[in-house]
This record gives C-alpha cells, structure tokens and sequence, in this order.
C-alpha cells in the first residue's frame, strides 16, 4: 500500500474543516497509508517584506527535514491538474513502485524556493485559498483521485 505524506504549515483551528480532514482521511484509509504531518507557522502583525521572506524560508526549513519519497508541492504557478489529471499522476506513481508520496501546503506567504525546487508543482486552481481551507480540498481531491482510480461511484 502506499503512503501520502501531506505536509502543511501551521494547524487546523477551525473544528469544521479538522472534522471534514479528519472524515477524508478516514475514508483514504481503505487506499493508502495516509498521515498529515504539520509544522510551525511563523506568524507577524503588519510584517515588512524582508519579514515575509524571511519567514517564508524559515517555514522552508523546516518543511525541507520532513520531506521523502516523490515530492509534490502545491503551487499556484505550477501544472495545472484537473481531478482525472491528479488520479493518473497518483496511479502513474504507484505503477512505477513509488512507495511515499509527499504533497507539500505551505503557510499564508507561500513555499520557499528551497522547496519548490526539490518539488513538482502542480496547481488545481489559478484562485488563491487559505491554506487550512485548501487542506481539506486537497484530502477531499485525494479521497476523489483513489476514487477515480478504483472507478467507485463517488466521482460521478
């Protein structure tokens, strides 16, 4: 069986979207060995630019210590994958033996370089979302992709 890794800056704090995770990574149990692992999030009132960016290599860091196996980041600037898209790219890894898939959601400023350069980028929307929000269309997109896959009804 194979294991996604979802990595993501900060915490969940609002319970609706922890109970919707939670529910999806139940329900991705019958597929794979899914774990969510989360980091600090570095957080400032009104920070500069020079902040920003040191804050979003600092959240790189410690990101680039837990990452393993194929690395997946979610950009907005990189590939654009629609929900059969991502179900083929998640088959075509495990039909190359890939055993750890790790897919990276960085914090409110974005991914360091550091991490998109030891990552493929891919993208499901041009829009912007919060990052805890986006966590549950992610394990939501992920349940939908195993789904595709084992052409259960769920998709349609």
């Amino acid at each position: 069986m194979i294991k996604i890794n979802l990595l993501c800056v900060g915490k969940v704090k609002e319970s609706y979207f922890a109970d919707g995770i939670a529910e999806y990574s139940k329900r991705l149990s019958r597929f794979c060995d899914f774990s969510i692992t989360e980091t600090a999030e570095e957080n400032l009132k009104n920070p500069t630019d020079g902040d920003v960016k040191n804050i979003v290599e600092k959240e790189g860091k410690n990101l680039l210590k837990k990452l393993s196996g194929k690395v997946y980041a979610l950009a907005i600037e990189g590939e654009k994958f629609s929900s059969e898209k991502f179900a083929a790219e998640i088959q075509k890894e495990k039909n190359l033996g890939t055993g750890v898939i790790t897919f990276v959601i960085g914090g409110s400023y974005g991914l360091s370089d550091e991490i998109k350069k030891n990552a493929k980028l891919i993208s499901f929307s041009d829009m912007t979302f919060p990052h805890t929000l986006f966590r549950l269309m992610f394990t939501e997109q992920l349940y939908r992709a195993f789904c595709i896959s084992e052409g259960t009804a769920y998709h349609k």
